[in-house]
């Protein structure tokens, strides 16, 4: 291949590589999600990464004419796939498949890869890890949803953060649904309506924001407009005066239609089924949260960070909520025969890791090997003996892979590797049955080498490790 065809290493937009402490730090979180998600009586689950386009539903896209536009689909012979988007739509699949095997009460967990076609930058991937807890069965609405609130917390204090770093702030969709149709707005315009107040908190909206999407439309910073739910003023004002409600007195006061004060009842009952647990100063009502996925129809849930944090350029960013979710009673009963409803939360993993990856308040384990340096080729199957000793002994370890290199050149690699201890050993080593050992993270110009006898070589090592 000639200079000019020669290719330029690159990702996509959305995209990204993870490796040193980021990727452990992310091995750790994921160690301490999975652990709390069993401890909490959740059973693990695993779906394909590709789902029947008509299977899991267009849910994502703000474009009508375009549905799956938020999404990435391919054709499969006479059908459509889609890579998931969400662990909701396939556990519902999932559940119709198999609802005869599983019991009246279905707990599960997954921890997996979604994909969105959608613009990527502070802490937005178009693939990130989602690790999702649901419960599928007829249960008792506010046990479920208060359980799920505790999991929340306790998961999010065992990932390592402190509890005033976060709040979960819940909501019921339903208050904001009788309110809609008390203003008699249209069908199609509830969805657009939803979405609209989905994005109070987000940068760059407000009220101001809402209320341009509740109308005609929106024109951003950039001079791109979006399409607005065309409400009128009337109906746009109303929203907006309901936006401002700070407590559910006022709500109950103010909303009197009955799909209102059902919502704002089964918050009071999970407020109340909150405080039998430990967490319930970690909850908050804020009846904004609507969530944008159109399955969601009760029990809202986000979560919040108290802390702001900073992208590659040191400017000062809003990432979002970490973890949310909600109630969706008819996402299962799009599948023929089936009316069973859910609620589940989704924890994103990679927007957390962002976060944890700025505080910089849990310390990674990197566990950098010890390196068996190769003095002289002639000793190679001795140099194997030792690393064979050190690997017997639960010890990470490596053996240098050029016998060729000078020492030097040997110990150079074990500094980029970042190794903690090198092992060396020529004639004279061997010769009288002892290893040298150098530290190799220890305080230039002070002595950092050792020589001990091979039978002492785990004892010894084990101080630099």
């Amino acid at each position: 291949m000639n200079k000019e065809n020669k290719l330029i290493p690159g990702l996509p937009s959305g995209f990204e590589d993870r490796w040193n402490k980021k990727l452990l730090l992310k091995k750790k979180l994921l160690k301490a999600i999975e652990k709390n998600f069993v401890k909490f009586g959740f059973d693990p689950l695993e779906t394909p990464s590709f789902e029947i386009s008509e299977n899991i539903g267009s849910f994502l896209a703000e474009d009508d004419s375009n549905p799956m536009s938020d999404v990435f689909s391919f054709e499969d012979g006479n059908k459509n796939i889609t890579l998931r988007y969400d662990l909701s739509s396939p556990l519902a699949r999932f559940v119709a498949q198999n609802n005869q095997e599983l019991p009246s009460i279905y707990k599960r967990y997954a921890i997996q890869n979604v994909f969105r076609n959608e613009k990527a930058g502070n802490a937005r991937y178009r693939e990130f890890t989602q690790a999702d807890c649901d419960i599928v069965g007829n249960v008792n609405p506010a046990q479920a949803n208060a359980e799920l609130c505790n999991l929340i917390a306790s998961t999010l204090i065992a990932c390592g953060l402190n509890k005033d770093q976060f709040t979960i702030n819940v909501s019921n969709r339903k208050i904001v649904q009788g309110l809609i149709e008390e203003l008699k707005i249209s069908e199609e315009k509830k969805i657009k309506v939803m979405r609209a107040i989905d994005k109070l908190d987000k940068p760059g909206f407000g009220l101001k924001g809402v209320e341009d999407l509740l109308k005609k439309q929106r024109k951003d910073a950039s001079g791109a407009i979006t399409k607005g739910a065309d409400l009128n003023d009337d109906q746009a004002s109303q929203i907006i005066n309901f936006l401002k409600a700070k407590d559910l007195t006022e709500l109950k006061k103010r909303l009197k239609n009955p799909v209102s004060q059902e919502g704002i009842k089964e918050i009071e009952d999970l407020l109340e089924i909150l405080t039998y647990g430990g967490y319930a100063d970690q909850v908050k009502t804020n009846f904004t949260i609507v969530r944008g996925l159109a399955y969601y129809d009760g029990f809202c849930v986000e979560t919040n960070l108290n802390f702001k944090a900073t992208n590659i350029e040191g400017k000062e960013v809003d990432i979002g909520s970490i973890c949310s979710g909600g109630q969706y009673n008819k996402l299962i009963s799009r599948f023929k025969g089936l009316d069973i409803p859910g609620t589940g939360v989704s924890i994103g993993v990679d927007r957390l890791l962002f976060a944890m990856m700025q505080l910089d308040q849990i310390k990674v384990d990197e566990q950098k090997p010890a390196i068996v340096c190769v003095m002289e080729e002639k000793y190679l199957k001795n140099y194997y003996d030792i690393l064979n000793i050190l690997r017997n002994n639960n010890i990470n370890s490596e053996i240098f892979l050029d016998s060729k290199k000078n020492l030097g050149k040997q110990l150079t690699y074990a500094n980029k590797r970042g190794c903690p201890v090198a092992v060396i050993c020529g004639e004279n080593e061997f010769k009288d049955n002892t290893v040298t050992l150098k530290n190799l993270l220890g305080t230039k110009g002070e002595n950092n080498q050792i020589t001990v006898s091979k039978e002492n070589l785990i004892n010894e090592i084990k101080k630099f490790i």
